[in-house]
């Protein structure tokens, strides 16, 4: 299905390190840097007036001292925000960051990116295109191209057509819908991205006879890991960024 090589490390750091640092910031990218970690999953979506910011959540309710929709709030109202002292008094203060400065960072830092599109309801498109087309811009010199991975087969199919050069793969929940597979080549992804958990020798064999890779998220058990690799799992995506030690 693909000759594009498998380029990212086997495994990667969930939202930063973002059981340890405010997910989805700065800080907690810079934590698992700190571990040793070249590799982090970030989610992106898009402000009213269409700035790219990291947020996984639709609403700043939980991971920020504001509240609202994220697509209701201009970039300038989100940058108010702290994004941090929910998490500890260390991070007071943190901002949200925007997808041009993390992948700012990540350049200077040789960290590679999984970039999941996490767009607001009813904005699937939209924020295909423009994550599609703003990791284009930005990483036009980067000798390994940012993952683009999302739950929305909508949301990956304007990211091809908007910049079918980038890589991509389809996130799916547990349990594995059985249509993964022509979903996966319905966006013509590199990868399935599975939760781990719904995850078995066999699909994993079948992907890989298809042509496809596989990475899975969110494992934080060593021993599980131990056995995805065997199996042959390409990519574990970890917020155990402190027990389970950076791999190539």
């Amino acid at each position: 299905m693909t000759s594009t090589p498998w380029l990212y490390p086997k495994t990667i750091a969930h939202r930063g390190a973002g059981k340890l640092a405010p997910e989805n910031t700065l800080a907690a990218i810079r934590h698992g840097v700190s571990l040793g970690y070249r590799a982090t999953e970030i989610d992106v979506k898009l402000s009213a007036d269409g700035v790219s910011l990291l947020m996984h959540d639709d609403s700043v309710n939980r991971t920020s001292n504001g509240s609202g929709f994220v697509a209701n709030k201009s970039w300038r109202e989100l940058a108010t925000l702290d994004a941090g002292a929910w998490h500890g008094a260390a991070f007071a203060g943190e901002p949200i960051p925007t997808y041009c400065n993390v992948i700012a960072y990540c350049h200077a830092n040789d960290v590679l990116l999984n970039t999941e599109i996490k767009p607001s309801t009813g904005r699937e498109r939209e924020t295909g295109a423009a994550v599609a087309l703003e990791t284009q811009l930005l990483c036009a010199d980067a000798p390994i191209k940012p993952l683009l991975s999302s739950f929305s087969t909508d949301s990956l199919i304007a990211a091809r057509d908007a910049a079918p050069e980038l890589p991509r793969a389809h996130l799916f929940k547990n349990p594995l819908p059985e249509n993964w597979l022509e979903r996966c080549k319905a966006v013509d992804a590199i990868a399935l991205d599975a939760n781990w958990l719904t995850l078995t020798e066999r699909i994993v064999k079948t992907a890989h006879d298809n042509g496809l890779y596989v990475a899975c998220y969110t494992c934080n058990d060593l021993a599980a890991a131990e056995k995805l690799w065997a199996w042959g799992v390409d990519s574990v995506i970890t917020d155990a960024v402190d027990v389970i030690a950076f791999r190539r």
